[in-house]
């Protein structure tokens, strides 16, 4: 540990002094927990990577300012946080009331509390936070604090109510440390942090007021995961359906429908695979990875006269108690971020799955494989 403080220390000297190569040394240490920062602050992946390199081009552009009164992650956790209230400041942006009862299409459902902006975030990028022996606050990134249904609540929050929530009971820093990042007073952080909490907890899912530790996938979850890939390669919206709670939501940003309740999610499946849809008659794909801390589904279809099969959706889901209790439905193009392809082959692919009308033992190890990859 004083190795590294020490390590740390002669690289901040030697950046002040204009060594490009110290700076690009010090920002590589950080650079996840600062692009993770921003993600909270913002909840988009694509924003989150521009403000992070917002934030380093401020800290180079103004290191002479850097005096030392603090470690050079606070330092930089100050200028990530006021990057993204001035990007907040530029782009006021609040999620929009629902809509009770409004009907979507042939499936009951009805609008959200839309936050068109919100995008998953790879877990491949979120490990490791900090490089080994860094400072001990440089905390590996819980799920509870990184899934999506905390995501969506927090942006709830006005911008500055939603960075004290985030240093205070995310990152953990004292009141008085959250004042100095903010250039605020003791007293207005904490009504703020009062505030924001209580904003929160109308916001967050019943079964997430608590916020529970990050827990290993089970057996009996990877089996799960195994039968929603089967069932949506097959096309199967009665299969889906059996392993979805009463209770569960689904939910497509940036498109403004939210779908309750198991027959609506199987009707509203029924429907986008049925005769009426485009992609009727079409064969899928299924790529394992995660998301947030949670499991997701790559979805790739092919379609009559294709020669491969292209990427048609992210599936984010939530599993609690053995049945899936949310599925965030994303657009494919954030995929490369997850290392997966925009297309899979017809044959050969690493990642292929024969179709249903072929499966043998082959699918489960094609899963495991995956599995392993996204690990």
């Amino acid at each position: 540990m004083a190795e590294a403080v020490a390590e740390e220390s002669a690289l901040v000297a030697a950046a002040l002094s204009g060594d490009e190569s110290a700076f690009t040394g010090l920002v590589e240490r950080h650079r996840r927990e600062v692009r993770v920062h921003c993600y909270r602050m913002l909840g988009s992946f694509e924003e989150s990577e521009d403000l992070a390199q917002e934030t380093f081009l401020r800290a180079w552009r103004g290191r002479q300012t850097f005096q030392g009164r603090s470690s050079f992650r606070t330092w930089l956790y100050r200028i990530a946080t006021n990057a993204c209230l001035d990007f907040l400041d530029r782009n006021p942006r609040r999620p929009r009331p629902s809509e009770a009862g409004q009907e979507q299409g042939p499936h009951p459902g009805s609008s959200p509390a839309e936050i068109r902006w919100l995008q998953p975030y790879p877990d491949r990028w979120l490990e490791p936070v900090a490089p080994e022996g860094a400072e001990p606050d440089a905390a590996v990134v819980g799920k509870e604090t990184i899934e999506l249904a905390f995501l969506a609540a927090i942006q709830h929050l006005p911008p500055r109510q939603r960075a004290v929530l985030i240093i205070r009971d995310v990152l953990g820093w004292s009141a008085k440390e959250t004042a100095a990042q903010l250039d605020a007073s003791l007293d207005s952080v904490k009504s703020a942090l009062q505030r924001a909490r209580s904003t929160l907890k109308t916001h967050l899912p019943e079964r997430r007021l608590e916020w529970a530790p990050s827990t290993t996938p089970t057996a009996r979850e990877h089996a799960l995961l195994r039968r929603f890939m089967d069932a949506h390669e097959r096309t199967d919206a009665a299969a889906l359906a059996k392993l979805l709670s009463d209770d569960v939501r689904m939910t497509m940003p940036p498109l403004p429908y939210r779908i309750a309740g198991r027959d609506a999610v199987e009707a509203f499946a029924a429907h986008a695979f049925g005769p009426g849809s485009p992609l009727h008659r079409a064969r899928w794909r299924s790529v394992l990875t995660r998301a947030n801390r949670q499991p997701a589904v790559a979805g790739y279809v092919r379609l009559p006269g294709d020669s491969g099969y292209r990427a048609q959706v992210l599936n984010v889901l939530e599993i609690t108690d053995g049945r899936i209790t949310e599925i965030t439905i994303f657009e494919p193009h954030l995929l490369a971020a997850f290392g997966l392809p925009l297309v899979l082959p017809s044959d050969g692919d690493p990642f292929q799955r024969p179709h249903p009308s072929q499966r043998g033992t082959t699918a489960t190890s094609a899963v495991d494989h995956a599995e392993e990859r996204t690990r």
